[in-house]
């Protein structure tokens, strides 16, 4: 769709003109006020135009705006040692990037370096960024040269245990790997966040790709940047499963959506190894108020200890969804983990066939009802609210929601 010369990767029923932010709430151009259950897709946890965050950009604007990539400004030495410092002690050294896709796109050719191999394994319909390189990790399309999309261990649409499930995805992964010809693992945190599937892998998922990465000498890279920031109910996913990956990237939540910046963070010895070949360069990766702003957002989510809150809600909204929801003819599934949390719509819960047109108009339901969600224009409405909404806004919201997809029922 093209509308006011912007083209728009959404449908037209979807768009909105946004007035203005706060908190978690979104105001249109024509006067709508709309509770927000989608954080910009993971990248306001700390809701809309946080005035915290505000500050620091504003007081960052006054001192210096840029500094190129063969200096470091005040306020990138001191992201970086905050960042790193609440990461597991190898995780030390930082690529500056813009975003997510750049951050990944550091990754890619930092595993490729150290390892001297080219492959990279991914998983089929998973999301890590807008290049070419990055889309082949997970876009369903047609295969590209030495990427690999395997099928993730959902344990949704299959008849299969758990503990199956995991065990025929080792035996998968394995074979892979044991070629010795892949030079990196991408995952995320035992969750999809990306494409809007939310599926969610089986326990024990991520300290197994852990185990076999080492195994065969293949790099594991954590793409967290939908699951950091406390969005699953730890500051970072990577505790979740109790691991250490080679590189973690980050973006999104970093700068609660003040401003463009994402980070490759890896072992000093990988950094060290590389860094005359990755090239690692980025003419506006970490702009002094970029990191200005990502500092304030890091220093809110460790003194509020903001992914417990998140850890409590999410309980609530499982709760109450499965509560008021379990039994509708229309909903396969409610899963997640923290606050990301998928509802699967389906045509009927036998057959768990994707109903696409009716997910679709649960989003316009919602919409007329003042709830701001968004799906996979698939079957799973993600519904991902600012990490920091008040208990009577998201039970408001949530009462939206579900009078919305009873409406359609």
């Amino acid at each position: 769709m093209i509308k006011n010369h912007i083209i728009y990767n959404c449908y037209l029923d979807w768009s909105f003109d946004l007035e203005r932010a706060e908190g978690s709430y979104l105001w249109t151009r024509n006067g709508q006020q709309l509770i927000d259950f989608t954080s910009g897709w993971n990248t306001t946890n700390l809701g809309w135009n946080h005035p915290e965050v505000a500050e620091a950009l504003v007081s960052q604007v006054k001192k210096n705006t840029y500094a190129p990539m063969w200096t470091a400004d005040a306020a990138q030495n001191e992201y970086a040692a905050l960042l790193t410092a609440a990461l597991p002690a190898p995780l030390t050294a930082v690529g500056r990037a813009t975003g997510g896709t750049e951050a990944n796109e550091m990754a890619i050719k930092t595993a490729r370096v150290f390892t001297g191999r080219n492959k990279i394994v991914g998983f089929q319909e998973t999301y890590h960024g807008q290049s070419v390189s990055t889309l082949a990790i997970g876009f369903p399309g047609p295969p590209v040269h030495d990427f690999v999309q395997l099928t993730y261990p959902q344990t949704y649409r299959t008849d299969k245990s758990p503990e199956r499930v995991l065990q025929e995805f080792a035996d998968e992964l394995e074979r892979v790997l044991s070629t010795r010809e892949v030079a990196a693992l991408f995952t995320e945190a035992g969750i999809i966040t990306g494409w809007g599937s939310t599926y969610v892998a089986p326990s024990g998922y991520l300290p197994l790709v852990r185990k076999l990465t080492e195994q065969y000498g293949t790099l594991m890279i954590l793409d967290e940047v939908g699951t950091g920031f406390s969005r699953c109910g730890a500051l970072f996913g990577l505790e979740l499963g109790g691991i250490t990956p080679d590189i973690v990237t980050f973006a999104k939540a970093i700068s609660n959506g003040t401003a463009p910046i994402g980070a490759m963070v890896t072992r000093d010895d990988i950094a060290e190894a590389t860094l005359a070949k990755s090239i690692l360069l980025s003419t506006f990766g970490w702009t002094p108020v970029a990191c200005a702003v990502a500092l304030r957002t890091l220093h809110i989510h460790q003194r509020d200890k903001v992914w417990e809150k998140a850890k409590r809600d999410g309980a609530h909204i499982m709760n109450r969804l499965k509560s008021e929801l379990g039994d509708h003819p229309k909903v396969g599934d409610i899963r997640g983990i923290g606050m990301e949390i998928g509802i699967d719509i389906v045509k009927n819960t036998s057959t768990k066939e994707h109903d696409a047109a009716t997910v679709e108009k649960i989003v316009q339901q919602a919409f007329k009802r003042n709830l701001h969600i968004v799906c996979d224009h698939h079957s799973n409405i993600q519904l991902m609210p600012p990490l920091t909404i008040e208990r009577a806004t998201l039970d408001e919201g949530l009462t939206r929601l579900i009078e919305s997809i009873k409406a359609i029922g």
